[in-house]
């Protein structure tokens, strides 16, 4: 079987995987060429390059994959909400990637709107910082909080990014703004659009029975089993409802560039089986839709 990119699916190492990593594109801080040396150095067979609410990054990402002998997993992470709460979702295995741009464009326009909003309230505050300075770390990435948090910190309004959350761009602090709402069942259907798979992304304790069996109702094809803020417990429950309401597991380091303890880029050891059960539901759906 040949994979995306051009790599035989198996190709790359000890069998384990990554299927949650951010680039250049969002709001990683190595490109998509380095997410493909990082990942074949930590002897994976598989990354998902899963950026913020952009697939800008897939095509280099591919092409690296191609000369490393690595397969690329085309991807996406989508912010919606269900009801009141934000809730992240993965899109994996994005077959037609442009089919979710022309949404995706809306999104992005979206967070440039946010991102001069906040800008505005920290000036409120007597924080001077331009949009600019933020447009100059994000460079042609899909703009996000981040990028306002290095822009505080280059310009000595904060330690780190954390102190910047901490005191300004958290929710709750003083210059929080809220997204503009992409609501669960349009997300879900986006990725279903591009022909991928849609995973709740790292719900840790708040993945219950209840909540996961109104999502699958909704179109949700499986969950993030494996995330470093999920606890063993989070782990053991997870799995247990992903194989009862047949849902697919996913997993990964959540990787944004930097190794840090379990978001090191193969960190989590998701097994390479787990592509296996999301190749072999696509298939499934493939049969079903085609003639």
């Amino acid at each position: 079987m040949t994979a995306a990119g051009g790599a035989p699916a198996g190709a790359g190492g000890s069998g384990a995987v990554d299927l949650h990593a951010h680039s250049t594109a969002s709001d990683g801080s190595r490109t998509p060429t380095d997410l493909v040396a990082v990942a074949r150095a930590a002897g994976l067979a598989a990354v998902a390059l899963t950026d913020h609410d952009t697939v800008a990054g897939i095509p280099e990402a591919q092409a690296a994959a191609a000369e490393a002998g690595l397969r690329v997993v085309p991807g996406v992470e989508l912010s919606a909400v269900e009801g009141d709460l934000e809730t992240h979702l993965l899109g994996l295995h994005l077959s037609r990637p442009e089919r979710i741009e022309q949404g995706l464009a809306g999104i992005r326009d979206m967070r440039r709107t946010r991102a001069e909003r906040i800008v505005a309230r920290l000036n409120e505050l007597g924080v001077r910082i331009t949009f600019a300075d933020v447009l100059e770390q994000a460079g042609d990435a899909a703009i996000g909080r981040p990028h306002v948090a290095r822009a505080l910190v280059e310009h000595g309004w904060a330690t780190d990014l954390r102190d910047a959350f901490d005191r300004y761009l958290g929710n709750g602090r003083p210059a929080f703004v809220s997204k503009d709402r992409l609501t669960i069942e349009d997300a879900i259907a986006m990725i279903h659009e591009a022909g991928g798979l849609a995973f709740l992304a790292h719900p840790g304790h708040s993945g219950t029975r209840a909540r996961l069996e109104a999502l699958a109702a909704r179109g949700l094809d499986g969950v993030e089993v494996l995330h470093p803020s999920h606890s063993g417990e989070d782990v053991a429950r997870l799995k247990t409802l992903a194989e009862y309401l047949h849902l697919l597991p996913t997993g990964g380091s959540d990787w944004h560039g930097a190794d840090e303890g379990t978001r090191t880029l193969g960190a989590m050891r998701v097994p390479a089986e787990w592509l296996e059960l999301h190749e072999a539901r696509l298939a499934e759906r493939r049969a079903t839709v085609e003639p």
